[in-house]
């Protein structure tokens, strides 16, 4: 993929979208997730990423 073909897809993105990809890059799974996908992480990961996505929603309540 192009820089802006890259740049366009991202401006698709939901906020919940682009807070997936923050946390990703905050464990260090960025690289990992461009490389295979979201499919390519492990259950692990996943769980990490979503609890804390489900911990930032809780905190907007």
């Amino acid at each position: 993929m192009t820089g802006a073909v890259r740049r366009c897809a991202a401006a698709r993105l939901t906020a919940q979208q682009k807070r997936k990809y923050e946390i990703a890059a905050e464990l260090g799974l960025l690289d990992k997730v461009r490389a295979v996908g979201w499919a390519g992480l492990t259950a692990k990961e996943t769980g990490r990423i979503g609890g804390m996505m489900h911990k930032h929603a809780r905190k907007g309540d």
